[in-house]
């Protein structure tokens, strides 16, 4: 009101005595009004954001969660097959009409060359299917009918009951076959989950692995981060600046570059050895193997996550006031009383945000535990990267393993979400 009287406008009143605009307007409409329009104009700023980040987030999240369950190769490649065994209750062999139906998608799948991916995933489920299949869609124009006669003529291995029970279930458009894989488990020909036998399992294993590791890291960088970012935040501006330079340099440094620097540092005849044996702590025989495993893994990604926990609680940190510490000491407190019920609260939005940054950059690392992990400390994401690598069906397990990582990172986000509250945090 004042501002309005400054600009030499008296506001009126209406017949009800509500505050009006010159043009006679409700005052309470016109602001509602306004409102609304600086909404809108904040909407269409942030609009090519939004749509960028629905084309390069969203798009390829729900591409990848599609791929995982889609399986396509029988159900497409061998479509008169998949019709015509729809019927088969796979108790006995399959009648005349479903033989048929495979010697015309071979003649088809040949001239299209498509016959060979049919076979491929078929072949992943029942080693030695491709040849079987293969071989006969070569001469299945030779083939008279019957067809149940001549298939079995050309190959006993018709006659095996798993062996159309699983065409059966493969033409099936969606599956949760690479997400059991995933798990450990899989499919019998009957069509019954079961896990797959010990020496292939390797995929629970590696959730696990990559679980805990990341919760070691992010111990790691908050024991080592917190009381650097304390001294941050108590020191005069002028040191605290020089040394905020320090925490800022990694950040300069490429990460393949630090990586390889801890190669350097940690193998059996790298500094860290040397310096101990120097020291006398070890034998030149008893070199310690910090590299290659899961040790060395820990050590490279707590450096290089660090920074991520000190700016969180440095920027927490540096707003509170010291005169918390001095009242409470004045109070009766001792110096370690003082700083763990009045100083360590206050530092707990700080302390929160580091810990979730981290532990979430740490799950989904590629890079550092590919170069120093060996066979012991590598993450699911290089498995999930290697995986990416390889044949379609390769592609869509690579996509089970990311979806159920992701899933796994927003239960932990969740969780922390219920003990902690998100709303929490102060990342700077």
């Amino acid at each position: 009101m004042a501002d309005i009287a400054a600009d030499g406008y008296v506001p009126e009143r209406d017949e009800s005595g509500a505050l009006t605009t010159f043009d006679g307007t409700p005052l309470k409409v016109s602001l509602r009004k306004s409102q609304r329009r600086a909404k809108r104009r904040a909407f269409y700023l942030v609009v090519p954001l939004l749509a960028f980040l629905f084309i390069t987030f969203t798009i390829p999240i729900v591409g990848m969660i599609v791929r995982s369950v889609y399986n396509p190769e029988v159900a497409n490649y061998l479509p008169e097959t998949s019709a015509a065994i729809g019927d088969w209750d796979g108790e006995e062999l399959p009648p005349e009409k479903v033989f048929a139906a495979m010697a015309a998608d071979m003649e088809v799948g040949l001239e299209n060359r498509t016959i060979g991916r049919a076979a491929g995933r078929i072949n992943r489920e029942i080693p030695g299917a491709r040849s079987l299949v293969m071989g006969t869609a070569r001469h299945v124009d030779e083939m008279q009918p019957p067809y149940r006669d001549a298939f079995l003529e050309e190959d006993e291995d018709w006659s095996d009951l798993e062996l159309w029970r699983l065409l059966k279930r493969e033409t099936r458009l969606i599956t949760p076959a690479y997400y059991l894989l995933a798990l450990d488990f899989e499919y019998t020909p009957r069509g019954d989950i079961v896990e797959r036998p010990e020496i292939y399992q390797v995929y629970r294993l590696l959730f696990i692995r990559t679980a805990w590791m990341s919760i070691v890291i992010t111990g790691a960088c908050l024991l080592l981060g917190y009381p650097v970012a304390h001294l941050l935040a108590t020191l005069p501006l002028r040191t605290s600046n020089l040394l905020m330079i320090l925490v800022l340099l990694p950040f300069w440094t490429s990460l393949l570059v630090r990586t390889s620097a801890w190669m350097v540092l940690l193998q059996q005849e790298g500094v860290v050895n040397d310096l101990l044996v120097w020291a006398g702590i070890i034998n030149d025989n008893g070199r310690i193997r910090m590299i290659y495993n899961q040790l060395g893994t820990i050590i490279a990604m707590t450096h290089i996550l660090l920074p991520f926990m000190i700016l969180p609680l440095y920027s927490v940190m540096k707003t509170i006031p010291p005169s918390y510490m001095r009242a409470a000491r004045s109070l009766g407190a001792n110096q370690f009383t003082a700083f763990v019920k009045v100083y360590m609260p206050l530092t707990i939005p700080g302390l929160a945000a580091g810990v979730l940054l981290v532990f979430i950059l740490a799950i989904g690392y590629y890079i550092t535990p590919a170069l120093v992990g060996g066979e012991s400390g590598i993450f699911i994401s290089n498995l999930i990267a290697s995986n990416m690598q390889g044949t379609s069906a390769q592609l869509k397990l690579a996509s089970a393993l990311a979806t159920i990582l992701l899933v796994l990172v927003l239960f932990f986000y969740w969780l922390f979400n219920k003990l902690v509250g998100v709303d929490r945090l102060k990342f700077g």
